[in-house]
């Protein structure tokens, strides 16, 4: 680990709900929450004010629905959100070579491979000065961790949340982990989280007081060496330039075994929505979909199935995940269950039945909630989407409120406008148009403006 604070992670704001604030007057600093809007939806990101009332990315929409009826819920926008993450990156280059993207919101920098930063004076100016940019450049907030290590920079990220910046001291890592809980460590799941609850430890000093002996024999070699390097501060993992990726995956171990084939089911459906918003967030699709399945006597079965184009469809992806589930025999009970793709593509909207015919709404993105029938088999271009951009011959550039009974709700605002008025028009009416989301903000400044902005916010939090 290095002796000054010279590893950057940045992680934006509550990023697509902040990217929909900021192209939409009427909503900033209201509730806003993103996701799938139908009846399996789930929420990709909650706006600061709707997680005031308990909303959180990953809950089920009904819940949030519950929660915060008054909020405004709208279908994502992935292609948008991608070109202001490329901005956002541009900026992280502009630091450095040694740029490691996490997903489309997040990313480690290596200050000292750019000659940005050497010191923790150094490090400090440069991360009030991305700050400042990012701000310029997108009109959106991001928060900045600093310190010796990856860990330690993301841990110091989560805590300058929201806007803000954190830097962590060399010599101070022990002192500061101590008290935290030890699902702040990586690699501490759910899982890991309750089976170290089971042998009475909570937090991460209590994690350490363990000994390295004590978490070998409770989660393993690989796994208890490594936690106990972390619970030590002890975090050697260099930031790696981007990569081709070449498959994204998730998967889960199961402290029980499961033998109800039906929860089994349930599961893979479960993984393969989580992978989809993996997929999603690091602007991908792909091509083949894998099944892993571990089973109680640890004999390990893979399945693959390849389909004709690539996609990030939810429903197509659960779909072909249920099928190669229906070749595995889980008598005797499964422990591992996971659901990958590969054969990666860059992400591209694609029609939703493309490669399923009648699949159910997609839990992250595409149908307006609780249209008619008839309604859901017009063309593609009538499907009005909650939070799209419009455009109609008299009134200008919009956005979708919300559509059924043939009636789409629309408001018609800019980014750079005041709130807007509201109208309603016939699904099918001639004038109306989908339309290209507008720039956020009008021009990225030179590096002498990004410069003094910086001088101007290096004192920032």
């Amino acid at each position: 680990m290095r002796s000054s604070p010279t590893i950057l992670h940045l992680d934006m704001d509550a990023f697509y709900a902040a990217v929909e604030q900021a192209s939409k007057p009427s909503l900033r600093g209201k509730a806003v929450v993103v996701g799938g809007l139908g009846p399996r939806g789930v929420v990709a990101t909650a706006s600061y004010e709707a997680r005031v009332f308990g909303v959180h990315s990953a809950m089920p929409m009904g819940q949030a629905r519950r929660l915060a009826p008054h909020a405004a819920y709208l279908v994502p926008r992935f292609a948008f959100y991608r070109s202001i993450s490329e901005q956002v990156m541009g900026l992280l280059r502009d630091l450095s070579p040694l740029v490691e993207p996490l997903s489309l919101d997040e990313a480690f920098v290596d200050l000292e491979a750019g000659g940005a930063a050497w010191d923790e004076g150094s490090a400090r100016l440069a991360g009030a000065k991305l700050r400042a940019d990012i701000r310029a450049v997108t009109g959106l907030t991001g928060s900045v961790g600093l310190a010796a290590s990856k860990m330690l920079a993301k841990i110091a990220s989560e805590q300058a949340k929201p806007d803000g910046l954190v830097l962590i001291e060399p010599g101070t890592e022990r002192a500061l982990l101590g008290p935290l809980p030890v699902r702040t460590l990586p690699g501490v799941g759910p899982a890991t989280g309750d089976h170290l609850r089971r042998a009475g430890i909570h937090t991460v000093e209590e994690l350490a007081e363990a000994g390295e002996d004590e978490l070998v024999r409770l989660l393993g070699k690989a796994h208890g060496h490594a936690l106990y390097a972390m619970a030590l501060a002890r975090d050697e993992r260099s930031v790696v330039a981007e990569r081709e990726t070449k498959s994204v995956s998730v998967e889960d171990t199961y402290d029980v075994d499961i033998h109800d084939r039906v929860r089994v089911g349930t599961e893979v459906r479960r993984l393969a929505d989580r992978c989809v918003r993996r997929l999603r967030g690091a602007g991908l699709s792909g091509r083949t979909i894998v099944l892993k399945v571990r089973r109680y006597d640890f004999s390990t079965l893979t399945r693959s199935e390849t389909l004709r184009g690539p996609t990030d469809d939810p429903a197509v992806i659960r779909e072909a995940a249920a099928r190669l589930l229906e070749s595995v025999d889980t008598t005797g009970g499964v422990r591992l269950l996971g659901v990958g793709v590969s054969g990666l593509a860059a992400y591209t909207q694609e029609d939703l039945f493309a490669q399923a015919a009648g699949v159910d709404e997609d839990v992250l993105a595409e149908e307006p909630e609780a249209a008619p029938a008839q309604e859901r088999q017009a063309p593609a271009e009538r499907r009005w989407s909650a939070g799209h951009d419009v455009r109609h011959a008299a009134h200008g550039h919009g956005w979708v409120q919300g559509s059924g009974l043939g009636r789409v709700t629309v408001r018609f605002e800019t980014p750079d406008s005041g709130p807007g008025r509201v109208k309603t028009f016939r699904i099918d009416d001639p004038d109306l148009e989908p339309a290209e989301p507008l720039p956020l903000v009008a021009r990225r400044p030179g590096r002498s403006e990004r410069a003094e902005a910086g001088g101007v916010g290096s004192a920032g939090p």
